[in-house]
């Protein structure tokens, strides 16, 4: 290569050099052209309904700039100020107000919001405004935030005994409290029944609960739950965003255990859900003679079982369990249980499942891993148990102890032979029961479910309208739902 090709190469090195560093350099100077505005991911943020006192979750909002040059945000601030129940976070600095950001041509600029609501003395919920504004290059430019607030009675712990989670006595012994729907309860720790005390939980009134958090109704407390078909009570996380509406495991459980003499525990018309236990029910101080009575009653999403018994009795009808990562349904320890009329259903989507959704044993076992044999009586009819498991039903028997169980007109998923007329009596095993939509805990039955008029009508009688109010005449349907032409049609 002779000495001019080489000093060619060189200018063109040198050039493209020069190229790359005066473009480098043009990048770098803040260009101050008013032409240049911003790009946002929304053009308003909206928050779910927050808890007054408690905060929300935190919002992002991504801001753009297009152009090829460098700007200066010269402020980003909340137009309200420091009277604005928002605040705002721009690379790590948190404050009402964050003055002089550099956004580089092509780039993005992440913002995270919060919000904490001051009480009112409102109790139906209420919107919450203000207004992000960015000043550049001359140009003003604003996002919405809006927020929904809800006042509610906080129950906070403040007492710890061994053995237990926090907990605060909400009802004293011998004393009677009703829970309104006029405001929510949100629940920190364990709100705790004493014993001799009963709680009433009227109808429409919404109970959340923190992480780990539950109700416990102690030896020979009262829990009545009086929700009704239009307005039921609902047990859920207290965390109200979207992505929360289905997510198991948010808080702990409602723990019931032996009630007063002469009370049952009562649940009806509520909705029980995202917990990691639905409802335990078990022996403590004493055997449980009197009984929970389950009626209308929707329990699903929960990280372990929807229902767990320890030497219980339980009755239920238009019960629909659903959805769990153990057990839809564990009664151990013996009892006795009847269910009419429900729906269990395992479809858990979050992983493998090893359990059946029912499982029942007639045993506990002693210091030394011995069982020790206790009855168990277990009866079922017009339902419907199906899941995603080859074997939706499992018993573990030990001899010692009179049990028994008895499925009537069930649908049963299950590889047992089920001809033993002591045992099943017209039960149908393994055919789909089809229902309207799983996914989304849609249990309804679809127009060729083999469900449908397979019920006996001397056990619908006992609960002539299904969960929703629907009769269900001569002809009734298994499970908690009355097949309704037309359902679901918009």
């Amino acid at each position: 290569m002779n000495s001019g090709s080489l000093t060619k190469i060189s200018v063109l090195l040198v050039v493209s050099f020069l190229l790359v560093w005066f473009s480098a350099c043009k990048k770098d100077v803040i260009s101050n052209d008013s032409d240049i505005k911003l790009e946002f991911s929304n053009d308003s943020v909206i928050f779910d309904t927050v808890f007054t006192s408690l905060g929300s979750a935190t919002h992002r909002l991504m801001v753009y700039n297009r152009s090829s040059s460098k700007v200066k945000i010269s402020s980003i601030h909340l137009a309200s100020g420091f009277g604005s129940d928002f605040r705002i976070n721009v690379d790590g600095e948190a404050d009402i107000t964050v003055n002089d950001v550099e956004l580089a041509g092509g780039d993005s600029l992440f913002i995270f919001l919060r919000v904490t609501i001051d009480p009112t003395d409102a109790n139906n919920p209420f919107v919450i405004e203000d207004d992000l504004q960015f000043l550049t290059n001359g140009n003003n430019q604003s996002v919405k935030l809006v927020a929904w607030g809800q006042n509610a009675n906080y129950i906070l712990a403040d007492t710890y005994t061994p053995g237990f989670p926090r907990y605060k006595v909400v009802v004293d012994s011998l004393e009677t409290v009703h829970w309104t729907s006029e405001k929510p309860y949100v629940i920190y720790g364990y709100a705790v029944i004493d014993s001799y005390g009963k709680l009433v939980i009227d109808e429409g009134a919404r109970i959340y609960f923190h992480e780990k958090s539950g109700l416990l109704a102690y030896s020979d407390a009262v829990l009545k739950v009086k929700g009704t078909i239009d307005n039921p009570v609902y047990f859920r996380g207290d965390r109200l965003e979207e992505e929360y509406r289905e997510l198991p495991g948010q808080w702990d459980r409602i723990w019931l255990m032996e009630s007063m003499p002469g009370e049952d525990h009562e649940i009806r018309n509520a909705v029980i859900e995202n917990a990691f236990v639905g409802i335990q029910a078990e022996s403590f101080l004493r055997v449980a003679t009197n009984k929970l009575l389950l009626e209308n009653v929707i329990i699903q999403n929960m990280n372990g079982m929807g229902i767990f018994t320890r030497i219980y009795n339980v009755v239920g009808g238009n019960t629909v369990v659903a959805n769990c990562g153990a057990y839809c349904m564990a009664f151990t320890g013996g009892g006795n249980y009847s269910f009419i009329q429900s729906t269990i259903a395992n479809y858990w989507p979050y992983g493998v499942r090893k359990t059946p959704a029912l499982f029942m044993n007639n045993f506990l076992l002693d210091t030394l891993d011995k069982p020790i044999p206790i009855p168990i009586h277990f009866e079922m009819g017009n339902s419907i148990v199906y899941g995603y498991n080859e074997d939706e039903f499992e018993t573990e028997m030990v001899t010692g102890a009179d049990s028994s169980y008895f499925f009537n007109h069930v649908l049963l998923k299950s590889k047992k032979d089920v001809s033993d007329v002591n045992y099943y009596e017209s039960v149908l095993t393994n055919e789909d029961p089809k229902f309207m939509d799983h996914e989304v805990n849609d249990y309804r039955l679809d127009t060729l479910s083999p469900a449908i008029d397979y019920g006996l009508e001397s056990i619908s009688s006992q609960i002539p309208n299904d969960i929703v109010g629907n009769p269900r005449g001569s002809l009734p349907d298994l499970g908690a739902y009355e097949f309704v032409s037309g359902q679901g049609e918009k």
